[in-house]
């Protein structure tokens, strides 16, 4: 990957093969090796300087991508074997980020420098398995569990709001929408996988009250439901500090009193650690402050 990244940068097999310290002949044939195992053309050899094919462009986009996380987890690997810091990662759920995340983040930073800090984009249900496994410390999610082996703590419920495309009558009042007022609507859901997940608490909560929409479009992340009712594809249901997220599309809080949803802590059962103990004292801290997205997203006061 390395030797294609330098030909595709290039444009040159001689010039690649002078950065990488090698023969040219030796560099030819491992590209050729990569073409043949990925059954696809990457490089149009006769032109000059040579050029990328459409596939090539995109394995080379892709590449750097997989190359600048392989040097991170190298450097990172190195600070925490010469014990110049110590590795948290910490897991979320992307609707998180709008919310005390960020806040948490930079208070754990000025708190604790000491620490690499490491943030993970994963589901709710995927936090449980990495938690077990030791590829996160710390996993902030919305879906509650029963694993003996992890221990959650319900930080706060969320209000959930309508996200409602501009223009259309569901749209035009800015008053707390009722849940029925779903009904019959087309509904995009998010994510689509795997499952269970967010969306399973939004169709839960629909068919608790007996309310049915139209039909229901499953897509993989909150970005996309959002673009997507912006495209007036759709209304989407999603928690309240993530009408940050888009401009163009209308929100009204949902007028019921179940229509939340929690914000959990996760972390393995017995973790003691300073580190962990830190960021229970900071988030009691910051919702002690009681800042304006707090009070403005939350049906009930944190627990």
């Amino acid at each position: 990957m390395r030797y294609f990244a330098a030909v595709a940068r290039e444009r040159n097999f001689t010039r690649a093969a002078e950065s990488l310290h090698i023969a040219q002949p030796p560099l030819s044939r491992q590209i050729q090796l990569l073409e043949e195992e990925l059954g696809v053309t990457l490089i149009v050899r006769k032109s000059r300087p040579i050029r990328l094919t459409d596939a090539g462009r995109l394995f080379y986009e892709q590449a750097m991508q997989v190359l600048g996380r392989v040097d991170q987890m190298k450097d990172a690997t190195r600070r925490v074997g010469m014990n110049r810091n110590r590795l948290l990662s910490i897991g979320f759920v992307a609707s998180t980020l709008y919310g005390g995340l960020p806040v948490l983040v930079r208070k754990l930073r000025r708190h604790a420098p000491e620490l690499d800090i490491q943030l993970l984009e994963l589901l709710s249900i995927q936090q449980i398995p990495a938690l077990k496994e030791g590829r996160i410390d710390v996993g902030f999610g919305r879906l509650k569990q029963s694993d003996p082996n992890i221990a959650s703590t319900v930080l706060r419920e969320e209000r959930l709001v309508a996200a409602l495309p501009e223009g259309t009558p569901l749209a035009a009042s800015d008053a707390p929408l009722p849940l029925s007022a779903i009904g019959g609507q087309k509904l995009i859901v998010y994510p689509k996988e795997p499952r269970p997940s967010y969306a399973d608490q939004v169709l839960s909560l629909l068919q608790d009250a007996e309310i049915h929409p139209g039909d229901v479009l499953e897509v993989r992340e909150i970005q996309t439901a959002l673009g997507l009712v912006a495209a007036e594809s759709g209304i989407c249901i999603i928690p309240s500090s993530a009408r940050q997220m888009r401009s163009d599309v209308r929100y009204r809080v949902i007028d019921s009193p179940r229509a939340v949803s929690p914000v959990i802590l996760s972390h393995r059962a017995g973790d003691g650690s300073h580190h962990l103990g830190l960021i229970k004292t900071l988030i009691h801290d910051m919702y002690a402050e009681n800042p304006a997205w707090l009070a403005a997203n939350n049906l009930r006061p944190p627990l």
